[in-house]
């Protein structure tokens, strides 16, 4: 099978490119895949490909821009041109910009390849009934949010014209089955990037690191957190030390930096800016515990499936897509209310004051996350693919003996 693939993708800054960069990985040692086709976003830096040297070939295609309007045109020509024999999309609905002509248009490609008859399969990762738009950024106006409603809903019409969409939380399932009445939707977990061997959960104590990591500004704020730290700084006497690891989000630039203003007087502070993927297992291992200070959410968690990896206690929010999660894949942490300071504290304090505790959290996350590799999760795509071209190939017979 020749497989195209459009997303965004490292060195990018695009939404889910992380994601592609694992999608990619394990796609290419699938023995069902021959070649791996990645339609990309363009970008000033070479792509992360440093893994090609083992499986199929892989090739790249620089074909659409954030934020462009002629994104239909040229990736649907990137496709015409590379004769996939199938096509995954991996999308959110802001993927192919924040403008809302821009993003809607990127968003007709999956019914262009069913008009083509190319088989394909969306890979959707959040959907907009399950996102709390006040909470996560987006609009506090009641209008808008009406607005953005109406606008979702015609946007999700339109990635539900694809052969298959897969949908990473169970919830979404009930969701677009109930609401949109459609009946090609598949369940394919998130799944965990990478497995390394377990950890022996012994974390540097000197000092003990709280981390969070991603991109900030909108419904992930820091602000609370670091008020946390402090009050169980005072309270225990623990060496404690706030690492954000991450970047502004960007529809909110400057924020770290006024952040990072605003809070200089409080010692221990780390911002570490951008991680790169090599960086990532020694930021999580040194971790003693892995914070999401989030007010809202908008998609199945990759740091939660990492911190999971890394056998990491883990402190969140109990609402929405992260509560799914708890409840599907079986992940475990301490809770805090979203708006609470000093339950953020109390869910911290519980874990760096008890370290039979916090191994206890980090056994049960790294049990869940090796339970969903990401080598399973491409193989259940592998096979849906075979499904979709079989089926194709069904219906192409019959028509042929009919006219026949």
């Amino acid at each position: 099978m020749k497989l195209a693939i459009v997303t965004a993708y490292p060195p990018s800054k695009v939404t889910l490119n992380e994601y592609a960069y694992h999608l990619v990985k394990h796609f290419r040692q699938k023995k069902d895949v021959t070649e791996l086709v990645l339609l990309t976003d363009k970008t000033e830096g070479v792509k992360d490909l440093e893994f090609q040297e083992d499986g199929c070939k892989i090739s790249v295609k620089e074909c659409w821009s954030f934020n462009s309007y002629t994104n239909l045109y040229s990736v649907s020509r990137a496709i015409r041109k590379a004769k996939p024999d199938a096509v995954l999309f991996n999308l959110q609905f802001m993927k192919f910009g924040d403008k809302k002509v821009a993003a809607a248009l990127g968003l007709m490609l999956p019914l262009v390849c069913k008009l083509k008859n190319i088989p394909n399969i969306v890979l959707l990762h959040n959907i907009l009934e399950e996102v709390d738009l006040g909470s996560a950024g987006f609009t506090s106006s009641k209008l808008m949010q009406k607005l953005y409603g109406f606008i979702g809903t015609s946007l999700t019409k339109l990635i539900l014209k694809a052969d298959t969409v897969a949908v990473t939380i169970e919830k979404y399932v009930e969701v677009l089955e109930l609401k949109y009445l459609a009946t090609n939707i598949k369940l394919i977990p998130h799944g965990t990037f990478d497995i390394p061997l377990e950890s022996n959960y012994i974390v540097p104590k000197a000092p003990m690191q709280i981390m969070t990591f991603g991109k900030f500004g909108t419904y992930k704020k820091v602000e609370d957190m670091i008020e946390a730290v402090v009050q169980v700084r005072s309270r225990t006497g623990l060496d404690l030390e706030v690492v954000i690891a991450g970047t502004d989000n960007p529809n909110v630039p400057g924020y770290l930096a006024s952040v990072k203003d605003r809070y200089k007087h409080v010692p221990q502070i780390r911002f570490t800016g951008y991680v790169e993927e090599y960086e990532v297992p020694t930021l999580f291992n040194e971790s003693a515990v892995v914070v999401f200070p989030y007010t809202s959410t908008t998609g199945s968690s990759g740091v939660l499936h990492q911190a999971g990896s890394y056998g990491k206690a883990v402190v969140m929010p109990n609402l929405g897509d992260l509560a799914h999660l708890v409840k599907d894949e079986g992940y475990e942490g301490e809770f805090f209310e979203p708006t609470s300071i000093e339950s953020l504290a109390v869910a911290i304090e519980n874990i760096v004051t008890n370290d039979a505790y916090r191994i206890k959290l980090g056994q049960a996350n790294y049990k869940a996350a090796t339970a969903l590799p990401m080598s399973k999760i491409t193989q259940m795509y592998v096979d849906e693919f075979k499904s979709i071209i079989f089926n194709k190939k069904t219906i192409k017979s019959e028509k042929r003996e009919v006219m026949a």
